[in-house]
């Protein structure tokens, strides 16, 4: 894999330093939170600015408390749609190429069928307009691969595609990350890569659970090999260091 579709995001407190170091772009996840986009947006942004000098290559990690495409609540809808439309104008200011959006699926509140008939029609009328950007839908809570690819396939925009968070599959799905990586192939857009044990999403180092990090991504090589990769961790340097012994992947240091 080469390294010019490796990022780190800043949820890693480690993320600005250690791309500068080895030339690797930056997940945006500051406005993960949306108020970061409303009164603290000025500090923030501020912040954001910081990290990103000297880093060329970024996308952003939209909000996504209580925001659900799939809402029953017209009003909640409206809600995410206007989220998502900051986020998608934010990320064009800093020169992201793609959001990352969450399915927003929670199985507490709807039926899997609702989320995936509701989430056609919120994507189709939201993407009515062109974003100038690519959207990738992250799975979360959803414990099947289909869902996503359902919602994917029948909003058929080449705007649109899929985010596969493996730790997230790895912690709320009984089908195997390497299942939907086979099952979602070609329509994944995008990675979130980190580890854990199965039991909890812990956003461990690649090399710290049972998730075969170096096969799965292997196979993404050779399944969507344009797709980029985030390491979303809350410490970058190990993994990259991972990285580079395992040999997946080379490069040579900045400075």
């Amino acid at each position: 894999m080469n390294k010019d579709k490796i990022y780190i995001s800043t949820t890693a407190s480690d993320a600005a330093e250690v791309a500068r170091r080895w030339g690797l772009g930056i997940e945006i996840s500051e406005y993960c939170t949306a108020w970061n986009m409303d009164d603290e947006f000025a500090e923030t942004d501020v912040l954001v600015r910081k990290k990103l000098e000297g880093i060329s290559r970024r996308v952003l990690h939209a909000p996504f408390n209580e925001l659900f495409p799939c809402a029953i609540d017209r009003k909640a809808r409206l809600l995410a749609a206007e989220r998502y439309r900051q986020a998608i104008e934010l990320a064009k200011n800093y020169g992201a190429e793609k959001v990352i959006i969450h399915g927003g699926y929670n199985g507490w509140m709807y039926y899997p069928e609702w989320y995936i008939e509701q989430s056609i029609l919120f994507w189709k009328q939201f993407l009515k307009e062109d974003p100038g950007v690519e959207i990738v839908l992250e799975n979360v809570l959803e414990e099947d691969p289909a869902w996503l690819l359902d919602i994917i396939r029948s909003v058929v925009n080449p705007h649109l595609r899929l985010c596969l968070d493996v730790g997230h599959v790895n912690a709320y799905s009984k089908v195997p990350v390497m299942q939907w990586l086979d099952i979602c192939g070609s329509d994944i857009g995008h990675f979130h890569i980190h580890n854990n044990d199965g039991s909890w999403d812990t956003h461990s180092s690649l090399n710290q659970g049972n998730i075969p990090i170096k096969e799965l991504l292997q196979k993404a090589e050779i399944l969507c090999p344009e797709a980029t990769v985030t390491l979303e961790l809350m410490e970058a340097e190990e993994s990259v260091n991972w990285l580079r012994g395992s040999n997946l992947m080379r490069w040579e240091s900045t400075g």
